[in-house]
């Protein structure tokens, strides 16, 4: 096994980031000696971190805001990160170099069918956000038997930008502040909830059996996800993709599974969790 020069996690702001709780703890029980670090750099700077990444042959993750960047600045995509136009996941070719991938499809996929006991099929999803993370979620969308979207934004160039590239299961719907958003299934693909409490949509506004699934995860989870089951809804937040994403991250990177219990004990002591 040739190991990455460095591990590291590039986003913006990134201190919030339980990335390095359950890699270091993936990384100590596999018995590899590296250390997942973060960095926090700006979109300005981002072009030349790469550069020195490459240098290190290193490997890693990358975070809001920086996916979609990535996908442009690394000069080789897999084909998962070249449908869906953004990156979370770099490794260091054998001939030298960055390849870009993506591991959200496979953390949402995962997160959904723990959400809802099973894989959704003729189901309709609300899209709230239409960025690298919306891009994740429709392109899983569409390998799902007779499932579609409606996508919510309010760059609405963006969003119709991205209903383009999946036009068989998306379409674009305005963000307004109060008219109904029909679907089964509601998934916020936005920032918002990171750092405070403000909702993406007010949960008045969707179905009343509509599943709330919450990309975002904090320490006792998001106020979202929180309201949701206040109301009697079934919801999760993001911490389980993040999981999932990370151990298939973790595959590339080593070409072994890691210790998905040694990395879900880590979360779940990290966020006060039963």
């Amino acid at each position: 096994m040739r190991l990455p020069g460095r591990l590291v996690l590039l986003g913006h702001p990134v201190a919030h980031s339980l990335s390095p709780v359950m890699h270091n703890a993936a990384l100590a029980a596999a018995r590899i000696p590296l250390t997942y670090e973060l960095l926090d750099v700006a979109p300005s700077s981002l072009a030349e971190a790469f550069k020195t990444l490459a240098s290190y042959q290193a490997a890693g993750n990358v975070t809001v805001p920086h996916k979609t960047a990535a996908a442009t600045l690394i000069g080789k995509v897999s084909p998962v990160a070249n449908r869906i136009e953004a990156v979370n996941t770099f490794h260091t070719a054998e001939e030298g170099g960055l390849i870009g991938d993506n591991t959200d499809p496979v953390g949402f996929a995962a997160l959904v069918r723990a959400t809802l006991g099973r894989e959704p099929r003729d189901a309709h999803f609300v899209v709230i956000g239409a960025g690298g993370a919306a891009a994740a979620v429709l392109a899983t969308i569409e390998s799902w038997s007779r499932c579609t979207a409606s996508v919510y934004s309010r760059n609405s160039k963006r969003a119709e930008h991205l209903v383009a590239r999946f036009p068989d299961v998306a379409r674009v719907q305005t963000l307004t502040d109060d008219e109904p958003m029909p679907g089964e299934i509601a998934v916020n693909a936005t920032p918002i909830g990171l750092g405070n409490d403000d909702l993406p949509v007010q949960l008045e506004r969707l179905d009343r059996n509509a599943a709330v699934i919450d990309l975002v995860y904090r320490r006792g989870e998001t106020a979202w996800v929180r309201c949701a089951k206040a109301d009697g809804r079934v919801a999760s937040d993001g911490l389980l993709m993040l999981l999932e994403q990370g151990a298939a991250a973790f595959e590339i990177w080593f070409g072994v599974q890691p210790n998905r219990d040694a990395m879900w004990s880590a979360l779940k002591e990290a966020t006060d969790r039963e």
